[in-house]
C-alpha cells in the first residue's frame, strides 16, 4: 500500500540492527509544524491519506498504537506514509483486543492509559489528536509534563476543536474521533465519509508545506 512507508531488508552490523526503509524527502508532519500551524485544506488531503492507511491495518488486525505527526511522513511528489510500526501490534483471529501499555502519552487513548482492553479505536483517539496537534501546533495538555498528562486524559473531558478559522466539518471530524468511550468512535472506513474527507484537495498541494518549511529554514534555519 503506497500510504505506508516500504520496507526492503535490515542487517545487523556489531550490536546494531540497521533497517532500510524508502527515503520520504520532504521529513515528518513535526517538520512541517516548525514553520506554524497546518491550515485545514491541507490537514484534510493528509488525512484522506491516513485513512487509507488506517483502514487497511485495521482490516488486517494491525493496530499501529503510536499515530502523530512525527509518524506521516511526506516526500515531495506528494505522496502521505504511516510509519515507526516500533508499537504497533497484530490481533490475531482470537485475540481481538490487547492490553499493553505503549504510545507516546499526549496522544494516548483514555482505554490505552486506563489499560483496559482495547481495539483499533485507540488508533482512532491519536488521529483526533493529531488533527489538533497540525491545527493548533501541538498537542492538547502539552504544557505539562507526559506523567501528568496521563492521568488528566481519561478524567478530563474530550478536547475540542475551537477557533473560527476552522470548519464546522472540520471540528464534527475532531469530534467524531475525540469519543472517550471506543465503542463510539468511528472505523477508519466510515471517517473516509466524512464531508471533511470528501471535500479533501489533491495530494499535490502536500508540496506546498515542503516548500513553507523550505523557506522557514533559509529565513530562520
Amino acid at each position: 500500500l503506497k500510504q505506508i512507508t516500504q520496507y526492503f531488508g535490515c542487517f545487523v552490523k556489531g550490536y546494531k540492527l540497521w533497517i532500510i526503509m524508502e527515503l520520504l524527502d520532504g521529513g515528518s508532519c513535526l517538520d512541517m509544524l516548525v514553520a506554524g500551524p497546518i491550515r485545514e485544506k491541507y490537514i484534510a488531503v493528509l488525512f484522506k491519506e491516513l485513512l487509507i492507511a488506517l483502514d487497511y491495518l485495521h482490516s488486517n488486525g494491525k493496530i499501529h498504537r503510536d499515530i502523530k505527526a512525527a509518524n506521516i511522513l511526506l516526500n515531495s511528489q506528494g505522496d502521505v506514509k504511516i510509519a515507526d510500526f516500533g508499537v504497533s501490534t497484530q490481533l490475531s483471529n482470537n485475540l481481538s483486543r490487547r492490553n499493553t501499555f505503549v504510545g507516546s502519552p499526549y496522544w494516548m487513548s483514555p482505554e490505552v492509559i486506563l489499560e483496559e482492553e482495547y481495539n483499533f479505536k485507540a488508533d482512532i483517539w491519536s488521529l483526533g489528536i493529531t488533527a489538533l496537534e497540525l491545527a493548533t501546533g501541538k498537542p492538547p495538555l502539552s504544557n505539562i509534563p507526559p506523567m501528568k498528562a496521563l492521568f488528566k486524559i481519561p478524567e478530563n473531558d474530550p478536547p475540542i476543536l475551537e477557533g473560527q478559522e476552522f470548519s464546522q466539518d472540520f471540528k464534527q471530524f475532531v469530534a467524531l474521533c475525540l469519543q472517550k468511550s471506543p465503542q463510539n468512535r468511528p472505523s477508519a472506513k466510515r471517517l473516509m465519509k466524512t464531508k471533511f474527507i470528501q471535500n479533501a484537495g489533491k495530494t499535490s498541494i502536500v508540496g506546498d508545506l515542503i516548500k513553507r518549511r523550505q523557506v522557514w529554514d533559509v529565513q530562520y534555519g
